[in-house]
């Protein structure tokens, strides 16, 4: 009969403790192993994650880091509400498809802003030969960036995930979807 996970476990952390009292953390990074200790910051930074209040009036706010505002323009507040909307995640190059959907988030975040205004900004960012979606993704991440560590922005950011087809024979092509990865039971939204 094996030991169980939680016997494992309990050597482990004694083991860890000899070692670096013996001042050995190189033999534990190398025992750990560098995707397992990634791995292991990834799972850290998930059990850390806040909510994310968005307010009616869209202000977006880290409640359980110290109710940080996230201050983004309206466009980029646009950018982010269809992308968490979408959490199976939207390609780049489809994003004319979610072109009314985009126009009213932008329509409800820039209230003051001139509908025509709107309208051209959201044809630039569905326009899959203009650069506007990745500068706007840009500067969401750069905004997380500034105000969290990289692995605990990495699930409020808007990333890249590839996922891969098979189609039957030998046909194979890749959907490049753009997501953000933070759990939506984190999302919190006034009414």
């Amino acid at each position: 009969m094996g030991k169980t996970p939680e016997e494992i476990a309990l050597e482990l952390s004694k083991a860890v403790k000899e070692l670096v009292a013996a001042g050995k953390t190189d033999l534990l990074l190398h025992a750990i192993g560098a995707p397992v200790l990634e791995q292991l910051r990834m799972e850290a930074a998930q059990n850390k994650l806040s909510r994310l209040l968005i307010t009616k009036d869209f202000k977006f706010y880290l409640l359980d880091y110290g109710n940080q505002e996230v201050e983004m323009q309206p466009v980029h507040k646009a950018v982010y509400l269809l992308f968490l909307a979408h959490p199976e995640g939207i390609e780049f190059k489809q994003l004319a498809t979610h072109r009314e959907e985009l126009t009213r988030y932008y329509m409800q975040t820039a209230k003051l802003m001139d509908k025509e205004k709107i309208r051209e900004g959201v044809e630039h960012l569905v326009n899959p030969l203009d650069n506007a979606i990745n500068e706007k993704c840009s500067r969401i991440k750069k905004t997380f960036f500034d105000m969290l560590d990289p692995y605990t922005a990495s699930h409020y950011i808007i990333s890249g995930h590839t996922q891969k087809h098979v189609n039957g024979s030998a046909r194979i092509w890749y959907e490049r979807l753009k997501i953000i990865t933070l759990p939506r039971n984190l999302v919190i939204k006034e009414n």
